[in-house]
């Protein structure tokens, strides 16, 4: 049995309606129509069970008859940061697998060498992105993804967090044993151009851990991904 079609609402009310985007997919293309079961999410954590109640032009109205904590959200609290890149179908590939891998945090920056340019559209579409991953793995949250405009915004948005782990191509080794840390983390990954050192030198001031990656170059969306799995498994998220 497959599971109930999920949909973001800003509010939950004991009759809810549906609107915009979510709308129009859930009635264009899920073709759900009066009495289909359904869960709602407002990125509280909670799911709640509902029943179409009526299909209008615009909106669709829901009974909600049934409220629980979702069971998929991680227990570790993961920060991830990564330097913005050119190719848009890249960064959507780094957001969709930091909700799966169950990161709670996004942030997106631009440093000394980075060649691309954030706009409100873009945002708006990570955030798009960051919802339909959470949907479609089951989440009950769906991180937002905030912007930073320069790299100190971003280490200063990761404040709090104990374990800081800055990816760093250039590092000969690893000033953080990665596989050893708990409770939380903090991940920052360079954009195409990577870190300069007095970029390296500002996060390390920020309590950042230089590591590497291997004797490999990676691509920096491979670099995310990796290395917030490596995290997650030590954090117990992958276990």
């Amino acid at each position: 049995m497959s599971a109930l079609k999920r949909f973001f609402v800003d509010k939950i009310e004991e009759t809810t309606r549906l609107e915009g985007e979510e709308f129009e997919h859930a009635k264009n293309v899920l073709r759900i129509g009066a009495g289909a079961e359904v869960i709602l999410l407002d990125n509280s954590g909670k799911e709640y069970t509902a029943i179409v109640a009526q299909v209008e032009k615009k909106s669709m109205l829901l009974n909600v008859v049934r409220e629980e904590v979702g069971a998929r959200e991680p227990n570790a609290d993961v920060c991830l940061l990564f330097g913005y890149l050119k190719n848009a179908d890249k960064n959507e590939f780094i957001v969709q697998k930091a909700v799966e891998l169950g990161v709670k945090k996004i942030g997106v920056f631009s440093s000394e060498y980075s060649s691309a340019y954030m706009n409100a559209n873009k945002l708006e579409r990570l955030n798009k992105v960051s919802k339909e991953a959470a949907k479609q793995c089951l989440r009950s949250v769906a991180p937002v993804v905030e912007y930073y405009d320069t790299l100190q915004k971003a280490l200063d948005a990761a404040k709090g967090y104990k374990n800081k782990l800055f990816a760093c191509e250039f590092a000969t080794e690893s000033k953080c044993d990665v596989v050893t840390i708990k409770d939380d983390a903090a991940i920052v990954i360079g954009s195409e151009g990577g870190f300069s050192r007095a970029e390296e030198e500002l996060a390390s001031a920020a309590g950042f851990a230089s590591v590497t990656l291997g004797k490999r170059i990676l691509r920096a969306e491979t670099a995310a991904v990796a290395l917030t799995s490596v995290a997650m498994f030590a954090l117990g998220e992958l276990r």
